[in-house]
């Protein structure tokens, strides 16, 4: 009677455990919210309210998202059939994309820029919502920092994280993880700079927008304020 007593126990405490863990996982806490924002964003964009729009997601973020912890999920990528997200071993900044959507002028370089800048003290992803083929042409557009993955809805074991993320917050996001794959800050995508904006604005633009998300990463490897404004 004992042994089951503390074999009951056991369960109990392992069962709350992890009930508290889920609590705190990106995926709980998303589903828990998306359909308040859902609602309010669908509403926003409807009235042509873009500032609303952006208010929302950002409160969403903060208030809600930030710090919570993703799942260790396990991509496809090109140069390696598997990757777990856990494998990087250091901050991750992960952009999800879709082969379908045209990056905006500059937004390609300025993500290489970058990579190159800051390979060795953050884990550059670029996650497409396709299938292998659709993404083998913009893959190469893409710097050896950047670990280019794909999933889709159609492949073996892809359902997961196609409904956590895609399926939530869409794309194009980027997501900023730290080392233990704890949401430190998530964005929408580069900058939107206008047809009008030459290439070195555009370029400036892009360079800017994802570096401000990268600084919420770089603040822990004591990188200064001025390296980090220094193109």
């Amino acid at each position: 009677m004992k042994i089951l007593y503390i074999t009951m126990l056991s369960f109990i405490l392992n069962f709350t455990a992890n009930c508290q863990e889920n609590k705190n996982s990106f995926n709980y806490v998303v589903k828990a919210n998306i359909k308040k924002y859902n609602l309010e964003s669908n509403l926003a964009f409807e009235n042509k309210d873009s500032e609303k729009g952006q208010i929302l997601f950002d409160s969403l973020v903060s208030n809600h998202l930030i710090g919570t912890t993703f799942e260790d999920y396990t991509l496809k990528g090109f140069d390696k059939k598997k990757i777990k997200l856990s494998s990087f071993k250091k901050p991750l900044f992960i952009l999800t994309y879709a082969s379908w959507c045209i990056p905006s002028k500059g937004e390609i370089p300025a993500l290489n820029k970058l990579a190159q800048k800051y390979a060795k003290d953050v884990q550059f992803v670029m996650l497409f919502w396709d299938k292998k083929h659709s993404v083998k042409k913009i893959a190469r557009k893409f710097s050896h920092n950047i670990t280019v993955c794909y999933a889709n809805e159609s492949y073996k074991n892809d359902a997961n994280i196609v409904a956590n993320l895609k399926h939530t917050l869409g794309f194009p996001t980027s997501y900023f993880l730290d080392q233990n794959l704890k949401v430190v800050n998530i964005k929408r995508g580069g900058a939107q700079p206008d047809k009008k904006s030459t290439y070195v604005k555009a370029y400036t633009m892009n360079y800017n927008a994802f570096r401000e998300g990268l600084g919420s990463l770089l603040i822990d490897k004591n990188i200064t304020k001025e390296q980090l404004t220094t193109n």
